[in-house]
């Protein structure tokens, strides 16, 4: 499995990203998928997860009402919209499929990641 994401970008405080993330194989639609960050000297962690058919998912306390994530199974694609951004949502950001089709927030259950696109909110 091969992920490629991309859509990030220097914005401003208060602006909007949509982050994407092509995976390659015939079965991405089995796959849960999740999104993480990691800033400048912290660990990376959890931003948004979804399962395998849209139907259930997870957000970071410090996103929710502000990021949604969605997925095309047509198009494997997976997306992270962000809207309202902060400063301190600037990072890297990482998605990541699990072959098993739920939802997870544990980075170690999701066995392919991408090269990261670095998102930077200026304030």
């Amino acid at each position: 499995v091969q992920l490629q994401a991309s859509g990030g970008g220097l914005v401003q405080a208060g602006g909007s990203l949509r982050l994407s993330c092509a995976v390659s194989g015939p079965t991405f639609s089995s796959y849960g998928m999740g999104w993480f960050r990691q800033a400048p000297g912290k660990e990376r962690e959890f931003v948004a997860t979804i399962s395998w058919s849209g139907d259930s998912t997870y957000y970071a306390d410090s996103v929710k009402g502000r990021f949604t994530i969605s997925r095309d199974n047509a198009k494997n694609t997976v997306y992270l919209q962000m809207n309202s951004l902060k400063p301190e949502d600037t990072a890297v950001y990482y998605c990541a499929a699990k072959i098993t089709g739920w939802a997870s927030t544990a980075p170690d259950d999701f066995g392919s990641w991408g090269q990261g696109t670095l998102v930077t909110v200026s304030s």
